[in-house]
């Protein structure tokens, strides 16, 4: 027996002793000194009943008293006849435990609510008795059932097993299950819990089933050389069987084949010629097969070779003179227009590098901007952004992804002979511009402000039904308060464009810039006006007019009207591209930044990528886009006026690097004739790009209980171990998501992490090891995920299951009717709260007290 207290910090209440102490001495009662010291010590001894009640003080009996939990394997590798078997065995035991306590939890990839019965009310099984049953919590649906038994994680059954076990019973677990166990370590579980557990164990799937297990897959190859594709079938009778096998998703073979009882390997010569990294999968199909969802695996093959570049221009035949240059010197470059530009980060796998030339930002989606962004921070790999009259700010790339990336700005100080431009926003601000389109428009407006120099001016024009001047014109050094103003737009109303027109009109035509322009964005078709009157009077005042339609907008119209104007329509289907349509409008409208002369490249900090180029002889380029350097890019070459023609900085893992003149023959025709063209290039692509290879230096991708294991292995030129270096690894997920982990070192010049792989499909890792500022390793490598491993064919694992029973004190293949008998070598603890019988005792010695008080038992009193 054994005592305890529920609420021990209510002790402090003793200091009340003192209290009952300090009334003593001041009592002035005349009672006898005796009867006064009895009353004392009957009060002490109620504040002392009333404290240790109110603490919770209880007594502990032992006890042997079981109770049994019962863990359910309902995982998909229980087949129909395993679950019979696993309920006649319930059934058993529930005779068996007549009125004994006993609970049931199934599980899978995660325990269920457990089913309580015979327990009774105590203070300790209170709550548990007051758990719901889970005929109702377990009410899946079927894609969320199928997903829950696409595992078996008997470790986290454990753990639930134990935790529904009030503590005044001794804890009995029977696993029942095949121990095929997909995730989590049972066997450490079940010994670290000090708890019996006996294992009842199922037999595997009898059903007919075929399955491909494995499609292997050399880790890497080089380019051309020819190599085989091993696909593995796993089956539990002999039968034929049809594979087929794809690269891509364009099928390369099919064939029916025998398939013997067991491991059936059928092998696929392959080669690759003209990708970094390709995708195989494989089927299998039988008749005589059950689980359809085990019929296909994946694998990646990495190609060794001449690196490849992803080159996006908007003239695709003014992109081959780069590209035949960039071939000489052993650099393949895939040439697409902007259409060709990946939506998928996967896709830019099979590059080292993306280079896009002259190339506006309303060519691309937020989306891809953002995949950009991702393939080169977190994947290492390279971009190169080059000059012309769509690229930097003149392409709308101003507070983009894409400009977060380059190593320049797309804004600039504007020379003072550059004329001053005035510019205004007529802006729709009816009902339907509400939500995304009205704040992306406020964006737009706000990021056009800023681009603007304190020689320019601007307006701001909303209309609905009537015309409102948000903004008057006014110097765009007010940017600040002329912000302020945009944000105060609110949607509502009609839409009516000609008064908006018109106001833009008397704005502009009081300004005394000298080149004067409007932006017209509406989403709607607009009530009637003099549209080709104000156009007209627009044009004799020498004010352009170019148009967006966002959505569902009168887009015929705003043509027209660009038209007459002398200005560019847009049409916008995604209320995101609106601020790069500002941006790029507001730059062009400017006029400042281009410069078109004759220049010759100066060098500014030298580098080995210069090595071999004859600067002295080389001819001049004709004109390049006005930026200006971010503080911690390299400027390589300038322009002989100060501004940045070749600058790069590191971004994330990876290196982007900015050429503000072109490669094509509008700037750089005569460049295109120089003996160092190709070299200039090449090297300075090279130093862009990803590096992926290096000696030494060895990554292996391993697929175990649900997770992809890296392990990185780095050895110096001296081949001593490379340590204390610091490794991550980033992952990209089926999902397109991106996750980055450290890597541990876990021995001499080894690193490792563990990636979860809950994703069905490709996972590609860009691991890196570092050294300060110095990459000394940085490899791409991935691995398919394919089908759970709950569905591959394995027989019963009864091993483990005994090695539990072992480990733990429980019983292996234990019958229902033993599993009820008390274990007298295990001890609960039951609780009895001594609550009601110490304030039973407090209230008899109350009574005695008050009697004390009253009754003068010496008679001194008269």
């Amino acid at each position: 027996m054994q005592l305890e207290l529920t609420h021990p910090y209510l002790l402090f209440l003793l200091f009340l002793l003192i209290v009952v102490g300090w009334g003593f001495h001041k009592s002035l009662l005349d009672f006898s000194r005796g009867q006064r010291i009895v009353s004392l010590i009957l009060r002490t001894a109620i504040l002392l009943l009333l404290i240790l009640a109110a603490a919770g003080l209880t007594v502990l009996y032992p006890t042997h008293e079981t109770m049994v939990v019962f863990l359910v394997d309902q995982s998909r590798s229980i087949d129909e006849n395993a679950k019979t078997i696993a309920e006649d065995y319930l059934s058993a035991a529930k005779k068996a435990a007549g009125k004994r306590p006993y609970v049931i939890v199934p599980f899978a990839s995660t325990p269920q609510t457990p089913e309580f019965h015979n327990i009774r009310r105590t203070a300790a099984s209170t709550v548990a008795e007051s758990t719901p049953p889970s005929t109702e919590s377990q009410s899946l649906p079927a894609d969320a059932e199928t997903a829950w038994a696409n595992g078996t994680n008997i470790a986290a059954a454990l753990e639930s097993a134990i935790a529904v076990v009030p503590p005044d019973y001794v804890p009995r677990v029977v696993l029942i299950s095949d121990g095929n166990e997909t995730s989590g370590d049972a066997l450490t579980n079940a010994v670290r819990s000090g708890v019996a557990v006996s294992a009842a164990v199922l037999p595997a799937a009898a059903t007919p089933e075929v399955q491909l297990s494995e499609l292997r897959t050399p880790p890497q190859i080089r380019q051309g050389e020819p190599f085989y594709l091993e696909v593995v079938v796993q089956s539990n009778r002999k039968t034929d069987a049809a594979i087929t096998v794809y690269r891509g998703g364009f099928k390369i073979a099919e064939e029916t084949r025998p398939l013997e009882e067991g491991e059936n390997v059928f092998r696929f010569k392959q080669s690759v010629d003209d990708q970094r990294q390709t995708e195989f999968s494989a089927t299998v199909e039988s008749k005589e097969d059950t689980i359809l969802d085990n019929n296909k695996a994946e694998g990646l093959v990495y190609v060794g070779g001449k690196p490849r570049v992803l080159l996006i221009e908007s003239d695709e035949k003014a992109a081959r003179g780069l590209a035949a240059a960039l071939k000489e010197q052993g650099v393949e470059a895939d040439v697409r227009s902007p259409e060709g530009i990946p939506r998928k980060l996967d896709d830019l796998e099979n590059y080292e590098a993306v280079l896009i030339s002259n190339v506006p930002a309303t060519e691309l989606t937020m989306r891809q901007m953002d995949i950009l962004r991702s393939y080169v921070r977190d994947l290492g790999g390279g971009f190169v952004m080059l000059g012309g009259e769509q690229s930097f700010g003149l392409g709308g790339y101003y507070k983009t992804p894409i400009e977060e990336i380059l190593p320049i700005r797309s804004d600039f100080e504007k020379e003072k002979e550059k004329p001053s431009l005035a510019i205004c926003l007529v802006i729709d601000r009816s009902g339907s511009m509400g939500g995304q389109k009205m704040e992306m428009a406020k964006d737009a407006a706000k990021s056009a402000v800023e681009l603007l120099t304190p020689r320019d001016y601007a307006s701001v024009i909303a209309f609905d039904n009537v015309s409102y001047v948000v903004a008057p014109m006014q110097s765009a050094a007010s940017v600040s308060s002329i912000i302020s103003q945009i944000s105060t737009i609110e949607a509502g109303g009609g839409t009516n464009i000609y008064p908006g027109m018109v106001d833009a009109y008397d704005q502009l035509n009081r300004a005394s810039a000298k080149l004067k322009h409007v932006i017209l964005l509406t989403d709607g078709y607009s009530a009637p006006g003099d549209f080709d009157g104000i156009a007209q009077q627009m044009v004799h005042a020498q004010i352009t007019v170019s148009t967006i339609g966002v959505g569902d907008a009168d887009n015929n119209l705003l043509q027209h009207l660009a038209e007459l104007g002398q200005g560019r329509h847009y049409t916008c289907d995604d209320p995101q591209a609106i601020p790069q349509i500002f941006a790029k409008e507001t730059m062009e409208a400017s006029k400042s930044a281009i410069k078109e002369d004759p220049f010759t490249p100066v060098t500014i900090t030298p580098t080995d990528v210069l090595s071999g180029v004859d600067f002295a002889n080389a001819p001049p380029l004709m004109g390049f886009v006005v930026t200006r350097p971010k503080p911690t890019s390299q400027v390589i070459l300038s322009t002989e006026t100060g501004e940045p023609l070749l600058a790069w900085w590191r971004y994330g893992l990876g290196m982007s690097v900015a050429f503000t003149s072109d490669a094509k023959s509008k700037w750089a025709a005569e460049w295109l004739t120089w003996n160092d063209f190709p070299t200039f290039w090449a090297q300075v692509i090279r130093r862009a790009m990803r590096k992926s290879e290096q000696r030494g230096v060895l990554v292996e991708l391993a697929k175990r209980n649900g997770k992809i294991h890296v392990t990185l292995d780095a050895a110096d030129d001296s081949d001593q171990y490379v340590n204390k270096a610091l490794g991550t690894t980033t992952a990209l997920r089926p999902d397109s998501s991106t996750e980055t982990l450290a890597l541990k070192p876990t021995a001499p010049g080894r690193y490792e992490a563990e990636i979860p792989a809950d994703q069905r499909g490709g996972y590609h890792l860009q691991t890196t090891l570092t050294a300060g500022e110095r990459v000394i390793a940085s490899q791409s490598r991935g691995v398919m995920v394919g089908y759970p491993d709950e569905l591959r064919l394995k027989p019963a694992n009864a091993d483990l299951l005994e090695r539990i029973a072992a480990s733990t004190g429980g019983t292996f293949q234990p019958t229902p009717e033993s599993l009820f008998e008390p274990d007298a070598t295990r001890t609960a603890w039951k609780p009895q709260s001594l609550r009601q019988y110490l304030l039973t005792i407090a209230a008899f010695l109350f009574v005695l007290d008050v009697l004390l008080r009253r009754v003068d038992f010496a008679g001194r009193r008269k």
